[in-house]
């Protein structure tokens, strides 16, 4: 997905007219890349916003304009696809303070990795990784797009770590065109990882950590600490280089409804890191942009968790929607390699001084909403599901062994990718408000 945010040059530079390349110079064979760009779809994050996030009761004024596509039909790609796409021109908005500020700019986008390609879908071990045109085709239509684009922020997914020169294109390229790049490979040699790229104009790195989750999907996550260059307005007598907080990541593939759990454990892993940081380096909370392929929809878990702490989509943002289910249905940003349509790429802005719940609280519901939902799944009804997990209890309540016991049941727990011990009795400390030992029903009616 490309969820971008077109930088004008700065005003230092000389900047030569370039011919735009048409989409379908890009995509003339589909079949070459699965298209998470963000139905190319710019949007415009000026660093009057950045002020807007980080500001503290200052009345700071934020205009946000997005581009978006001239009509209403989107282009999905999958590997099974033959004929050229009918991709749109997009419009680009330009954000700009009232005070002339530069603009900045974020894209993310899962390059989908050789390794993963599939050429045939007759023979599934026919990947794109072993033709060696094919690949290096495709990618250098990337790079060229990326360079084309000149975001402040690149953050990819996806990305062939595995591959020595496939990773010497991508950094030569971006490294000659002002950027700073940083990879990560996912865990256990899976051949492919993330690539972070900061434009030298605009950020400097103060800071990085690498996170790794060590789970069940051996993912990773990246956390880059920056300052801007060039210091923007908080009012008409003041100006600051904002820092910001920037993580790219990649989640887990739900491959069936349990791992969901995994998904969520994962954002809460980069949650705490991210209060961890600030807390062990002595910053005050600042702007968080989180980016990535998160594999989940707004109908999720996950968009609901990280709603209840505090962060927005850009995308809802630009243009101006809601969580509704009206709603959620808006945002498409591939079909998958099921075929499905779907939309799970975002880029999430955090103002730090947005009230948010605690995060062992959000983490609690939205464990809870997972349980909710695995019980829904089998048919139980409120009644059903609350005599399921009192299972052989003497009384009307829910003892800490049944609960345990219907949670293995659901698959929540006794796996290698389910509810640790400790989160498990996290969760049964929060349902049992009055503390007794036991769950009542008007209890398990509030979880």
């Amino acid at each position: 997905m490309n969820q971008d945010i077109t930088v004008p040059p700065p005003s230092n530079s000389v900047h030569k007219p370039k011919l735009r390349p048409t989409l379908n110079s890009y995509f003339n064979k589909p079949t070459l890349f699965k298209a998470f760009f963000f139905c190319f779809l710019p949007f415009l994050i000026s660093f009057f916003l950045i002020a807007y996030l980080n500001q503290s009761g200052k009345n700071s004024e934020m205009v946000l304009l997005a581009g978006f596509c001239n009509g209403s039909d989107i282009a999905n790609v999958d590997s099974s696809e033959s004929k050229s796409v009918p991709f749109q021109e997009t419009r680009t908005g330009h954000a700009c303070s009232t005070m002339g500020e530069p603009c900045i700019s974020c894209t993310t986008f899962n390059i989908l990795a050789p390794i993963y390609k599939r050429l045939d879908q007759q023979n599934q071990s026919v990947r794109e990784s072993d033709f060696r045109a094919f690949w290096l085709a495709r990618n250098k239509k990337i790079v060229n797009w990326l360079l084309y684009e000149r975001s402040s922020i690149i953050c990819l997914q996806e990305f062939w770590v595995g591959n020595e020169e496939l990773v010497h294109m991508y950094e030569e390229s971006l490294g000659a065109a002002g950027y700073d790049t940083f990879k990560l490979a996912r865990t256990n040699n899976r051949g492919d990882g993330l690539l972070t790229a900061i434009h030298k104009e605009y950020f400097k790195v103060l800071n990085r950590r690498e996170l790794f989750f060590n789970d069940f999907g051996d993912r990773v996550a990246q956390l880059l600490h920056v300052q801007s260059v060039a210091p923007f307005s908080i009012n008409q007598n003041e100006s600051v280089q904002q820092e910001i907080i920037i993580v790219n990541t990649h989640l887990l593939f739900p491959h069936d409804s349990s791992l969901s759990i995994v998904r969520l454990h994962q954002v809460y892993q980069i949650l705490q890191y991210l209060e961890t940081y600030q807390r062990e380096n002595k910053l005050s909370q600042m702007p968080v942009i989180l980016c990535g392929d998160w594999n989940g929809s707004k109908r999720g878990h996950v968009y609901k968790f990280l709603r209840s702490q505090g962060f927005v989509s850009s995308y809802d943002i630009a243009h101006e929607y809601t969580d509704s289910d009206a709603d959620a249905h808006k945002w498409v940003s591939h079909r998958n390699h099921r075929g499905n349509i779907c939309g799970v790429d975002f880029i999430w802005l955090r103002n730090p001084h947005n009230s948010q719940k605690l995060l062992k609280i959000s983490w609690a519901e939205a464990a809870f909403g997972i349980i909710k939902y695995q019980l829904k799944k089998v048919s139980l009804a409120e009644n059903d599901a609350f005599a399921f997990l009192r299972a052989d209890s003497s009384g009307n309540h829910i003892t800490y062994s049944a609960f345990c016991d219907a949670l293995r049941q659901v698959n929540l727990t006794g796996l290698s990718h389910g509810l640790s011990f400790q989160e498990t009795k996290d969760l049964w400390v929060q349902a049992d408000a009055d503390g007794n030992g036991v769950v009542d029903y008007e209890e398990f009616k509030v979880i």
